[in-house]
């Protein structure tokens, strides 16, 4: 996979934010820290202004540390990211917030290839529900730091359980053809490209890995047309970063 399509592999969206250098406040009220006492860009703040006090789950918003860390992870700060997922994991009571915030936590490490931590909190997501409506992201993301550290086999695996759990994931489809390519299994990843495609997850890279399926299952015709659209949404992406 190239670097562009780590993109594709993303944590659980927040609501995002205006202007970040405005007024912008990452830590709730209740984690405030003296600035005078506490360097605010040390990774460890966060973390250790949570485990010096003795809270109880009802004192912590685990869902506004969800935020939290999502703001951390759009401006770059994987590792303060990482800090506040694992709290918003360990504050609360509800399985499903708990869940996000491990898939949320393993994004974070894999956007700093620690692989191994990745696929660490994606199997904790997994091992609180592994039906639910984020386990389909945890085996999706999975499959991804599975196949970075090497396991190719077990990231196929991985990748044909997030297509049964989400038949509708045009990102599970493309991650199972990106495998089932890697296995030298062309035509069933001309398949499964096919339906990434149909369900709206297009951009060059997938594109072009449909083209390379194309061609190795014989189809050469339709993998240089494919190809040439791919092209051309490269062209039309150089001339948006122009303007």
């Amino acid at each position: 996979m190239t670097d562009d399509e780590r993109d594709d592999h993303r944590f659980s969206e927040g609501q995002g934010f205006g202007d970040p250098y405005e007024g912008f406040d990452l830590d709730p009220p209740e984690l405030e820290v003296d600035q005078d006492k506490v360097d605010p860009v040390d990774s460890r703040v966060l973390a250790d202004m949570l485990d010096e006090r003795t809270v109880s789950n009802d004192q912590v918003d685990a869902e506004e540390l969800l935020d939290v860390g999502l703001n951390y992870m759009g401006i770059n700060r994987f590792e303060q990211a990482t800090d506040t997922f694992e709290r918003a994991a360990r504050f609360t009571d509800e399985d499903l917030v708990e869940q996000e915030a491990w898939v949320n936590k393993g994004v974070a490490h894999a956007e700093m290839d620690e692989h191994e931590e990745a696929i660490g909190a994606y199997q904790e997501a997994l091992r609180i529900d592994d039906d639910s409506e984020h386990a389909a992201a945890a085996e999706t993301n999975l499959a991804y730091a599975l196949w970075e550290s090497g396991r190719a086999e077990q990231a196929l695996e991985h990748a044909e359980r997030a297509v049964e759990l989400d038949e509708r994931s045009g990102q599970a489809w493309y991650n199972r053809g990106f495998f089932l390519l890697e296995r030298g299994l062309a035509e069933q990843a001309v398949e499964a490209l096919d339906n990434a495609t149909r369900l709206g997850f297009r951009n060059a890279e997938v594109l072009q890995e449909k083209a390379r399926a194309l061609e190795e299952a014989g189809e050469h015709d339709r993998a240089e047309e494919v190809a040439e659209q791919a092209e051309e949404i490269q062209e039309k992406q150089q001339e948006r970063l122009m303007e």
